[in-house]
């Protein structure tokens, strides 16, 4: 078992300590290295699809693929066709922005002050947002189906090794009833939408990737939804709980969100103020515009120039816990890797969360420090919520624009009681999130 019973039993701790120990690269066995060098981090997340390919999915077959090209190509175009819709002033993407809070409302309104455990409260919203994004009004049952797909990819993002799919366990048996299962109905959905008229312009990804010239097979159409849609769940949700804890632990910082919300064109609800995010045309596209940028009157509006505070409380969330707190490459050649030589198959392990808490890149990096944005302009490698290269989230721009929504939105509508916050460390399995963090949504009096 080598180092897998040591760093099973403390994950992070295991990585501090070797990091410590033996610098910025070691290994973990014979075709395992870590890094936490973030100019090598970058280095391999920017020669993704060429010298490396990412993690494959359980039961996928061969993790290195000879041709890496090859393999991501039909991902690749689907991302070309959806780019568009999914930049951050892009229609689709600012229409959501009404639907996000109406979902966020609902749910929480549903546990409205009775104390709950907050992942799954942020799984429903993710879920249902994501669903919406993707399939417009076919989206029924698809949340449902989002969360049978995360309770069967936990066991396997929690164990440190996997047996192969032939072996009987029960968890090889529940993935695979449910991956089918999900690959029917969205197959399903995706062919009874090609059989109608074209819809223009169109309403969701679906219409999108249906639009696409030349046609996309419909196995691609229904990969491409698949990825979107688990990239679209699991990750916001939790940073979303990441978020309320920090919320729960810091009434003052929420009473400042609330207050920001408030203000003139700064309401978290679509449509209000000047930079409603209703309508047509907007700032300039992206997260990366000067502090001066932001919404023309009836434009599009962007979370950053109405809500500064709430996104600078997403980013250092981000910072200090991406949910993608480790990213997985696997060479599919021989490479050169910081002076070691890998072979196909080995994998390379980043570490974005310890990246990211280093002092040589982060003053006060273990601080939770809002004001330290949006002056900070990351080094490449330094920050990663999102990854980087050619496989960098294909959604972060509307995810982040959600997020900072939702951190405005329940600053300004709920009083967060979590009195055991502090205790509710991250589970450092599959997606960072506080264990066990439960609140309670106490209505702000109007």
């Amino acid at each position: 078992m080598g180092n897998v019973t040591a760093y099973e039993k403390d994950r992070v701790g295991f990585l501090r300590r070797h990091h410590r120990d033996h610098g910025d690269v070691f290994s973990f066995d014979e075709r395992i290295v870590f890094t936490v060098d973030p100019r090598l981090a970058h280095q391999v997340l920017t020669a993704t699809n060429r010298d490396y390919v990412t993690e494959p999915a359980p039961f996928a077959g061969t993790s290195a693929p000879r041709d890496a090209g090859e393999a991501a190509r039909p991902w690749m175009r689907a991302r070309r066709v959806l780019r568009p819709a999914l930049a951050d002033a892009a229609p689709m993407v600012t229409g959501m922005d009404a639907r996000f809070v109406a979902v966020l409302d609902d749910v929480l309104d549903r546990t409205a002050g009775r104390e709950a455990e907050v992942l799954p409260l942020m799984l429903d919203v993710t879920g249902r947002a994501a669903a919406e994004l993707c399939l417009g009004e076919d989206a029924a049952g698809v949340p449902d189906l989002l969360a049978a797909v995360h309770a069967v990819l936990l066991p396997f993002e929690e164990a440190g090794y996997q047996l192969p799919a032939w072996v009987p366990l029960p968890r090889n048996r529940r993935f695979l009833r449910v991956h089918r299962r999900t690959s029917e109905t969205l197959t399903g959905l995706v062919r009874a939408r090609r059989a109608g008229a074209a819809r223009t312009p169109p309403r969701d990804l679906l219409d999108v990737l249906l639009a696409a010239r030349p046609a996309m097979s419909d196995m691609a159409v229904t990969s491409a939804l698949w990825t979107v849609l688990i990239g679209g769940h699991g990750v916001p949700a939790a940073a979303l709980t990441s978020v309320v804890r920090e919320l729960a632990m810091r009434p003052e910082l929420a009473a400042a969100l609330a207050d920001e919300a408030g203000r003139p064109g700064g309401d978290d609800e679509p449509g209000g103020g000047d930079g409603g995010p209703q309508g047509g045309g907007g700032g300039p596209q992206g997260w990366d515009g000067g502090p001066g940028a932001g919404a023309r009157p009836g434009g599009a509006g962007r979370p950053r120039a109405r809500l500064p505070l709430a996104e600078a409380v997403v980013r250092e969330v981000l910072r200090l816990w991406p949910p993608a707190w480790t990213m997985t490459r696997v060479a599919c050649a021989a490479v050169d890797f910081g002076g070691w030589r890998l072979r196909p198959g080995d994998e390379v392990l980043s570490v974005p969360y310890l990246i990211h808490r280093d002092p040589r890149w982060w003053p006060d990096p273990d601080v939770f420090d809002p004001s330290r944005w949006p002056a900070a302009r990351p080094a490449p490698g330094t920050y990663l919520p999102f990854g980087s290269g050619p496989r960098r989230c294909l959604g972060a721009a509307p995810a982040l624009r959600q997020l900072t929504l939702a951190a405005s939105r329940i600053a300004r509508r709920f009083h967060v009681r979590a009195p055991d916050a502090a205790a509710a460390e991250p589970a450092f399995c599959g997606r960072l999130a506080p264990a066990g963090l439960r609140a309670a949504f106490h209505p702000v009096e109007p």
